[in-house]
């Protein structure tokens, strides 16, 4: 379950951080660019879950 949880959560930021790219802010440019790292990253947890068996 873990798995999926984390890929979800992944998606969400990175959606939610392309769209804050896309403000004409640059600190929010910045966030958003952050948040869809953040996301890219617990995809990848997600998939090293899977791989594990949810054991980590």
């Amino acid at each position: 379950m873990g798995e999926l949880t984390d890929k979800a959560k992944g998606l969400t930021n990175e959606a939610i951080g392309k769209v804050k790219q896309q403000s004409s802010n640059p600190e929010t440019q910045a966030e958003g660019h952050a948040q869809e790292r953040k996301g890219e990253a617990q995809q990848v947890k997600g998939k090293v879950k899977g791989a594990l068996g949810d054991k980590i």
